[in-house]
C-alpha cells in the first residue's frame, strides 16, 4: 500500500461551438422518460420503499430540483454541444431524489443511516445492524461474549441487512461495557467463517505489541462532550489552514487532537486564519499514506486521541469564529480485508463494483459503486455524521478527478477540451453522487462549504445543483503551485514571465470559485520539497539565524517568498490556503515513518520551534504572512468582484493589478530598483502604502516609506484613466491603498 499522490495533469477549457438536440425530460405527471443507457435506479434498492405521498420533489415545491439541468450553458455557450449531456445527467439525478423520497422518505433520512447502522445503545440492549447480502450468516462477537459465535446470531432481511440485540443485563445494565472490542462474524457464500470489523464502527484501535491489524472498540464512555458553541458559518473570503493533526508537533511521535486544540489553534486564529482544514481523520491502518487508504470511514483516528477530543478541538475552533473543514477521501477505499471494507461480506462487490472496474491499480486501492442504494446511503450518512456528530463545516473532496472519469485520470493529459468531460470517458454514476452530495449539504446546511480537489478542469463542477452543475462551492487551482515549482527549478528569475504569471493566476472559469495556494501537503511529500527549501536549499541549515551574515541566497528566498505568496493570495482565487508550518518558510519534506526510512518520524513533524526561536529568520515570514491574512481581513479581496490586471512588463519585470480597492505593484526583478515608476490606476485620489515586502520587520530592507503619499494624476495610463508614481526597489512588492 502506498501513500495516494496526485497522478493527473489538466489544462485550460478549451471552447467549442454547434448545437444540440435537448434531453427528454420528465413530464408534468412525474413520469420518466430517458435517454438510451440512462440507469434504472429502483433496481438498485435495498430497503423498504415507505411511500411519501406528499413529496416535494412530486409537487415540484423545491426550487433546488425544479429546471432541466441546462441553466448552466448560459453563461457558457460553448457547452450547447452537449446540452443532451446536460439534460440526461440531471434526470439521473432529480430520479436519484425522487426514488429516495419515494423509497426513504427524503434525502434527510436516508442520510441518517448512522443512527440506524452500526451499535446503538437502546432501552432494550444494544442493537446491531449491517448490510453485508452476500453473506449466509452473521452474528456479533466480542469481549462481552467470549467471541462465541453461536451467541449473539444475527437475523436476516430481505435486503441483506442483519440485525441483532445484545438484551440489557438483568441489572439493566449496559451488556457490552465501554472499550471493548467487538467484531462481526460472517459466513460467506463458499461456507468460510470470516471476521470484519463493523462497517460503522466509530471507533478503531491499534495494538503494535499485539498486530497491525486496526480492533473495533465499542465506544460508549460515561460522560460525552457536550458542545458549548454553535457551528461556523464560513466566511466568504476564505483564509484556510491546512493541518495533519499527527505532524502538528516539533517532537519526532504522533502529536494529539488535544494537543493540536492547545497549541496550534491559538497560532492559526493570531495569523488570520478563518478556516483550518484537517487531513487524515477518517481511519487509515498506513500512516504514511497520508490518511488517503481509509479503512474507517466513521471513526476519527485513534492516534490522535479518542473522538470526543475531536469534538473539543472542533468546538474550541467555532469559539475562536474559525471553521473547520474535513478532508473527505470518498473517491477510493482502502484494499485492507481484516480491518477494512474490502470483501465484507466475503464478495468481493458488496461496497465495491466487482472485477477491474472495482480496483484503482495505481493507488492499490477499491472503488465504490455509486450506483448502489445501500452504498450511496452509506456515503452520504458518512458526510451527515461528521456534521452532526463532530461540527465539521465543510468539505474538501479528495481526489474528485479520479471519481468523475471511467479512467481515473490514470496517464491522461487533459488538454481542455469539452469532450474530454462529457464524453463516453465520464463516470456518470460518479458524478450524480457528488451532485447528490453536495445538494444535501447545502440544502440542509445553508452556508456549508464544499472544495473540490479536481485538476481536470471540468466546466460546471462549481456551479450550482440546480443550474445543472455539480455542485461544489470552490475548487483548488492545482496547477499555481505547479508553476511555481516548474519557475524555481527550471527558470531563472530574469526569464520569469509576467504575462505566465498573471495568465496562470487568473485562469478560472467564469462564474466558478477556486482556492488558491502556493504549496499545499501535495508539494511537501518525499521527492519534493517545500518552497523555502527550493529557494534556499542548505543555507536554511546554517544561514536562517540573525547571528550570521544575510547572504545573496537567504536575501533572495526570503524576498520571493514573500512575493509569491502575496501575488498567489492577491490575484490567484476567491480563497487562500496554506499548509501547516510552509507560512513560515518550513524546510525540508514531509516523510511518514514506514519501511524504507526506518521507521523515522524525523520528517513526519513540524517544527514550530524554528519559528519560536527569536534568534532564527523564520519569523519574518510568520510576521509577513499574518500581516498579509490581517489586510484581507480589512479589505476581503477574495470575496470581492473587481480584479483588473493593469500591467505585465517582460523587460521590467513589473506585475501590477487592482483588486479589493487596492493597487497591488510587484518588481520580481532580481537587480533593478525604479523611481518614480509610473502605474496606471482606476481611481483617482490619494495613496498609501498599506503592506510591503520590503519592510525591515519583515527582513527586508526598509526602502519603503510608508508615509508618502502617492497622488494620482488625471492622464490615462495602461489603460486606465489616472496614474501614480512609486519607488519600487528590486523585488519588491507595494501593496496601496487609497484614501
Amino acid at each position: 500500500m502506498a501513500a495516494k499522490k496526485r497522478s493527473v495533469s489538466g489544462g485550460k477549457a478549451k471552447m467549442q461551438e454547434d448545437k444540440a438536440t435537448l434531453v427528454a425530460q420528465e413530464g408534468a405527471d412525474g413520469s420518466n422518460e430517458t435517454t438510451p443507457g440512462s440507469p434504472t435506479l429502483q433496481d438498485n434498492f435495498k430497503g423498504p420503499p415507505t411511500k411519501v405521498a406528499n413529496s416535494s420533489y412530486l409537487t415540484g415545491s423545491d426550487p433546488e430540483i425544479s429546471g432541466d439541468g441546462t441553466d448552466v450553458i448560459k453563461s457558457d455557450g460553448y457547452l450547447e454541444d452537449h446540452r443532451a449531456y446536460f439534460g440526461q445527467r440531471y434526470v439521473h439525478f432529480k430520479r436519484w431524489v425522487r426514488d429516495i423520497e419515494l423509497s426513504e422518505g427524503g434525502i434527510d433520512k436516508f442520510s441518517r443511516g448512522y443512527e440506524e447502522f452500526g451499535l446503538h445503545v437502546t432501552a432494550e440492549g444494544v442493537r446491531y445492524r449491517e448490510w453485508a447480502p452476500g453473506a449466509r450468516a452473521a452474528s456479533l462477537v466480542g469481549d462481552f461474549n467470549g467471541w462465541d459465535v453461536n451467541a449473539n446470531p444475527m437475523q436476516r432481511n430481505e435486503f441483506g441487512v442483519w440485525e441483532t440485540v445484545v438484551s440489557n443485563t438483568a441489572a439493566g445494565d449496559v451488556a457490552i461495557a465501554h472499550g471493548s472490542h467487538v467484531k462481526v462474524s460472517f459466513v460467506t457464500g463458499s461456507g468460510e467463517r470470516v471476521y470484519r470489523l463493523p462497517a460503522w464502527s466509530r471507533y478503531v484501535t491499534q495494538d503494535l505489541s499485539k498486530s497491525p491489524i486496526y480492533e473495533s472498540v465499542f465506544y460508549n464512555p460515561a460522560q460525552r462532550y457536550e458542545f458549548k458553541h454553535k457551528r461556523v458559518v464560513p466566511a466568504a473570503d476564505l483564509r484556510i489552514y491546512e493541518a495533519h493533526v499527527g505532524i502538528a508537533s516539533p517532537e519526532a511521535r504522533v502529536a494529539t487532537f488535544k494537543e493540536f486544540t492547545r497549541d496550534v489553534l491559538p497560532m492559526i486564529s493570531d495569523l488570520g486564519y478563518n478556516a483550518v482544514q484537517l487531513m487524515a481523520v477518517m481511519e487509515h491502518a498506513y500512516y504514511a499514506s497520508f490518511g488517503y487508504q481509509v479503512t474507517s470511514f466513521f471513526a476519527p483516528s485513534s492516534r490522535y486521541g479518542e473522538p470526543d477530543d475531536l469534538r473539543e478541538l472542533i468546538d474550541t475552533a467555532h469559539s475562536m469564529g474559525i471553521a473547520v473543514f474535513l478532508d473527505v477521501v470518498h473517491s477510493h477505499a482502502c484494499n485492507n480485508v481484516d480491518d477494512g471494507l474490502n470483501q465484507f461480506d466475503g464478495t468481493d462487490h458488496c461496497y465495491f463494483h466487482e472485477g477491474g472496474r472495482g480496483r484503482h491499480e495505481l493507488w492499490n486501492s477499491r472503488l465504490f459503486n455509486y450506483g448502489s442504494h445501500e452504498v450511496t446511503r452509506f456515503l452520504l450518512s458518512n458526510l451527515r455524521y461528521w456534521i452532526e456528530e463532530f461540527g465539521f463545516d465543510g468539505f474538501r473532496f479528495d481526489g474528485v478527478t479520479s471519481m468523475m472519469y471511467k479512467h481515473h485520470g490514470i496517464a491522461y493529459g487533459f488538454s481542455g477540451h469539452y469532450n474530454e468531460y462529457f464524453g463516453g470517458n465520464t463516470d456518470e454514476e460518479a458524478v450524480v453522487y457528488l451532485m447528490l452530495a453536495n445538494y444535501m449539504c447545502h440544502k440542509l446546511y445553508p452556508g456549508f462549504v464544499t472544495i473540490a480537489e479536481d485538476v481536470s478542469g471540468m466546466p460546471a463542477l462549481c456551479r450550482g445543483v440546480q443550474e445543472g452543475g455539480v455542485g461544489f462551492d470552490y475548487r483548488l487551482t492545482m496547477s499555481v503551485p505547479d508553476m511555481w515549482i516548474k519557475l524555481l527549478k527550471e527558470g531563472k528569475d530574469e526569464d520569469w514571465s509576467m504575462e505566465q504569471i498573471a495568465h496562470q493566476l487568473t485562469n478560472r472559469r467564469y462564474q466558478e470559485r477556486a482556492i488558491t495556494y502556493c504549496e499545499s501537503h501535495d508539494q511537501a511529500l518525499v521527492g519534493d520539497k517545500t518552497l523555502a527549501f527550493w529557494l534556499m536549499d542548505k543555507e536554511m541549515y546554517t544561514n536562517m539565524s540573525d547571528m550570521t551574515a544575510l547572504t545573496p541566497v537567504i536575501e533572495r528566498g526570503m524576498a520571493l517568498h514573500k512575493m509569491i505568496r502575496l501575488v498567489t493570495c492577491g490575484l490567484g482565487g476567491e480563497g487562500y490556503l496554506t499548509f501547516l508550518g510552509n507560512e513560515f518558510g518550513h524546510p525540508e519534506w514531509l516523510d511518514f515513518p514506514r519501511e524504507g526510512n526506518g521507521s523515522s518520524f524525523h520528517y513526519a513533524r513540524r517544527q514550530f520551534n524554528l519559528v519560536r526561536d527569536d534568534a532564527l529568520r523564520y519569523k519574518y515570514l510568520a510576521r509577513f504572512d499574518k500581516a498579509m491574512m490581517h489586510l484581507e481581513e480589512q479589505h476581503k479581496w477574495l470575496s470581492g468582484h473587481d480584479q483588473w490586471v493593469t500591467l505585465k512588463h517582460e523587460g521590467d519585470k513589473v506585475l501590477a493589478f487592482e483588486r479589493g480597492g487596492l493597487l497591488w505593484i510587484f518588481n520580481f526583478h532580481p537587480t533593478r530598483s525604479y523611481t518614480d515608476y509610473r502605474v496606471g490606476a482606476g481611481c483617482a485620489g490619494t495613496y498609501r502604502v498599506a503592506l510591503s515586502t520590503d519592510d525591515a520587520e519583515f527582513l527586508g530592507q526598509g526602502r519603503i516609506d510608508h508615509g508618502t503619499e502617492h497622488f494620482s494624476t488625471a492622464l490615462e495610463w495602461n489603460g486606465r484613466p489616472n496614474y501614480i508614481q512609486v519607488y519600487l526597489p528590486a523585488r519588491t512588492a507595494v501593496v496601496l491603498r487609497r484614501d
